[in-house]
């Protein structure tokens, strides 16, 4: 995996790990950092960046202003759901270097599932459909086609990959025997329920949400299945526009499709199948890729981003 991470010194936090994305830090050992472990437990700072993935490469240039989005339109999504499930987020006031794109979270006991919901059919998805007539084991009716609307939300778990790896999709019956019938349960009831009340939401807004990838963990103090991670943004979702959806073929989508459709054209030069590392992306890819991303933050919210 190509990787352009750098990390910053924040006063009060040591670097800890850094993903495709996102970088940790856990408190030091200063008396800041001991005062904030004290008031909150076992804590992580969670930095979103402005670096961009596709195809398993860390690209360059980044998008400006992604890790913002990611942030706090989470922050925004963890509002609307906390009736249903609680989340992880435990404070915003975080070092001025980083303000607006981290937030301190509980560190929980993370369940080694990727909890996905499909209201549509299309990537990996439509790929297995196409195969099998069903995806994780769920039988579909046939004649579906990419972007179709199905007739109820389905669960469709993977599995967790290493940074650099492919997630693997896995019938219900792998998570019950890697967590146990009564958390897979848990899992299943809350990924739809988020999505449900996640897409009615979206559709309010002439937005479509044909799926999401959430993740769940226990929170080690209060013994609570909790929602983690980045929720609902455009990294971890496909939001479509409503008024442009035409099942049949591929979809306009608020996230790196403009990233994605360059590396595999003509103009980039790129063999996705060979071990080569991934060109440096044109500066109009890079401006309509962060438009998309603010469009998507101002039509879900109703708000402009403030920068």
């Amino acid at each position: 995996m190509t990787s352009t991470t750098t990390t910053t010194h924040l006063p009060g936090w040591a670097h800890t790990y850094s993903g495709k994305v996102r970088d940790l830090y856990v408190p030091d050992s200063s008396e800041a950092g001991q005062a904030l472990t004290a008031e909150h437990g076992d804590v992580v700072l969670v930095v979103a960046s402005d670096r961009v993935s596709a195809y398993d490469h860390v690209l360059s240039p980044g998008i400006p202003d992604k890790g913002i989005v990611l942030t706090q339109l989470s922050l925004w999504w963890f509002e609307q759901l906390a009736d249903l499930v609680p989340n992880h987020v435990v404070s915003t006031d975080v070092p001025e270097q980083v303000a607006g794109r981290a937030m301190v979270c509980r560190r929980l006991a993370m369940f080694p599932v990727e909890c996905v919901a499909r209201g549509y059919l299309t990537g990996s998805g439509l790929a297995e459909y196409r195969v099998s007539g069903s995806v994780t084991g769920i039988e579909l009716p046939a004649g579906l086609v990419d972007g179709s609307r199905l007739p109820e939300a389905i669960f469709t778990p993977a599995t967790k990959a290493e940074l650099g790896d492919h997630d693997e999709n896995v019938p219900f019956s792998a998570v019950v025997e890697t967590v146990g019938a009564a958390q897979a349960e848990t899992l299943r009831a809350l990924t739809l329920a988020v999505y449900a009340r996640a897409e009615a939401i979206a559709r309010e807004r002439g937005v479509i949400l044909a799926d999401t990838k959430l993740e769940f963990g226990t929170d080690p103090v209060a013994g609570e299945v909790t929602l983690g991670d980045e929720v609902l943004t455009p990294d971890s979702s496909r939001f479509w526009p409503a008024d442009g959806w035409q099942p049949g073929r591929a979809q306009s989508s608020f996230d790196k499709q403009f990233v994605r459709d360059w590396l595999t054209s003509a103009a980039s030069g790129w063999d996705r199948e060979s071990d080569t590392t991934p060109p440096e992306l044109p500066a109009d890819v890079v401006a309509r890729t962060r438009e998309r991303y603010l469009d998507a933050y101002e039509r879900l919210t109703g708000t402009p981003l403030a920068l």
